[in-house]
């Protein structure tokens, strides 16, 4: 058994990619249409990473080079190993729990920050600074939702609330009554509104900000490098979605058999790229770049007390 998980595991991490590389791909094609624009090719980011990985990977003068080049493939397999936590679409490899996956979701941005940092730009630097910012910003919300969710499946008597099986088995829609409905479809809005920021995209796309700070964080990346933290981005959309289907859309068409499995992967799937369309095509489409101020109040302010309450009509809900 142990061997068979071992052998899944760049299986799962080779299909997160592609299926984020496709997702990106469709993701311009929607924005560009939604623009009164062609756009590129489906194929479009494979062959920007093909383009990518034969290209030289510089190194910059006043940088740490052990560190500017260990960061791209730690950020890129921190993603990763994410995805062997959730339910992507079949049962996860490994077993974890939320607190796990609300902790490694901060290393991805962590080794962008150490990046800028190591890369010896002031444009990185003030792109690093962004970045931390941003994540000290948009985690509040999220482990907000994370609490809610396993003190409801508490409140029902439920063992290890917090564990990803427990919450995939016990969807938290059939537990509640009409108050902590409405919780949940706040909190759930509230996961929508995070996820840009956590991919990094506009109007949250501060970090990188290409017009302002010539790409910030990964103003002196090129080549391989480059690439790899091009892929973690799309694997994190793909990791962040599969994150809001466990906490909220857990269900599978029960169909028996392997066409079943297929059905349920396919279903999955669908599920994934509404949610990506939604909360990342769809905002950043809609919206333009916000100021740094103005992230920092969205999500320490606003989306801290909508969550909250969230919090309270399910604890209303359950007394």
């Amino acid at each position: 058994m142990i061997w068979i998980k071992i052998l899944l595991i760049p299986v799962i991490g080779i299909l997160g990619i592609i299926i984020g590389l496709l997702y990106s791909g469709i993701d311009r094609i929607l924005a560009a249409r939604m623009q009164s624009r062609v756009g590129p090719p489906l194929i479009q980011p494979f062959l920007d990473i093909r383009k990518l990985m034969i290209k030289e990977n510089i190194i910059p003068e006043n940088s740490i080079p052990w560190l500017f080049n260990l960061m791209p493939v730690l950020c890129l397999a921190s993603t990763i190993v994410i995805l062997l936590y959730l339910p992507f679409g079949f049962e996860p490899l490994l077993r974890g729990d939320l607190i796990l996956i609300l902790y490694l979701l901060i290393i991805p941005a962590l080794c962008k920050v150490i990046a800028g940092f190591s890369s010896g730009s002031h444009y990185a630097w003030v792109g690093a600074q962004r970045e931390m910012v941003m994540m000290m910003s948009y985690e509040f919300p999220l482990a907000i939702t994370i609490i809610s969710i396993a003190y409801l499946l508490t409140s029902e008597g439920i063992l290890n609330p917090f564990s990803i099986q427990t919450v995939i088995s016990n969807p938290c829609w059939s537990i509640t009554g009409v108050s902590g409905f409405l919780g949940l479809v706040i909190l759930f809005l509230v996961l929508l509104f995070v996820m840009p920021a956590e991919l990094a995209v506009i109007p949250f796309d501060l970090p990188e900000a290409s017009q302002e700070i010539a790409g910030g964080i990964l103003a002196e990346y090129s080549g391989r490098n480059l690439a790899l933290f091009y892929l973690a981005g799309v694997v994190k959309a793909v990791v962040f979605g599969s994150i809001i289907i466990a906490l909220f859309f857990p269900y599978g068409l029960n169909i028996p058999g392997i066409t079943g499995i297929l059905a349920d992967l396919v279903f999955f799937f669908v599920k994934l790229f509404l949610l990506v369309f939604i909360g990342s095509t769809f905002i950043r489409v809609a919206a333009s770049r916000l100021k740094i101020s103005q992230v920092v109040y969205t999500y320490w302010f606003v989306s801290v007390l909508v969550s909250l309450f969230g919090l309270l009509l399910i604890v209303i809900d359950i007394l």
